[in-house]
């Protein structure tokens, strides 16, 4: 049988290499290859590209990766002066998920991503977590992970996925304030939302730390196992 084939939305950032500086790349962390290689998928790179959704026709699930903030103006916000967006990434990635949806196929979404899951559901975002909390410990300082408790809803899928772990890593200064239609199933030990989910369709969940950084990537692990499940005849893109 071959691997589930898995989807990793990417940035779109100057980037170097070589000999080469500044130039602008399509890249995304190899944390986020490695974590889908280990529990057996193939991931495949997408950049950002609101042309279609045709790609999701050959993909078994989709990892909507971390990154840069969401743009306010999906959720009807004026932006604050600290958010960082990047337009091409949030209408590509939107695309591409709501054709998931539509097929419900299997989708996670790490810290950003989690942020766009709650958005497309008609949720809206905190801009700036240090002013609803009052510290910086979710973001300590540039390219330094804080870690945190956290507690899941009992029964959650992210409970279940999670069983045993009470500390997460932590990079972001936004955080989700109303999860739409979706279920919050996870706090960190301040109240900020730590996991989204929707247990009606086959795997929908939205964590707001980077598990492809742990040792046991466990939703990642999750995503890959439910994608390498079959489907029925009439369900799906395929």
């Amino acid at each position: 049988m071959r691997r589930p084939l898995i989807g990793i939305t990417a940035y779109a950032e100057p980037a170097g290499w070589a000999v080469w500086r500044d130039v602008p790349a399509v890249l995304v962390p190899q944390a986020y290859v490695r974590a889908v290689t280990a529990a057996g998928g193939r991931a495949v790179v997408l950049p950002p590209d609101d042309t279609d959704a045709d790609v999701l026709r050959v993909l078994d699930g989709l990892l909507l990766a971390g990154g840069a903030d969401v743009g306010p103006e999906r959720y009807g916000r004026p932006p604050d002066p600290r958010t960082e967006s990047r337009p091409d990434r949030d209408a590509g990635e939107l695309a591409l998920l709501n054709a998931a949806l539509a097929a419900d196929l299997p989708v996670l979404g790490v810290c950003r991503g989690m942020q766009l899951l709650a958005v497309a559901h008609g949720g809206a975002l905190h801009q700036h977590v240090p002013d609803l909390v009052g510290h910086d410990g979710h973001r300590p300082a540039p390219g330094v992970y804080g870690a945190h408790p956290v507690r899941f809803a009992p029964g959650s899928l992210a409970g279940t996925t999670m069983a045993g772990v009470d500390r997460v890593n932590s990079y972001h200064h936004q955080a989700v304030a109303d999860p739409g239609s979706l279920t919050a199933t996870g706090w960190a030990d301040d109240g900020v939302v730590e996991a989204v989910e929707d247990r009606k369709r086959r795997f929908l969940l939205g964590v707001q730390w980077h598990p492809e950084n742990d040792i046991d990537p466990r939703p990642v692990t999750a995503l890959v196992r439910a994608a390498g499940q079959p489907t029925s005849p009439m369900g799906g893109l395929r």
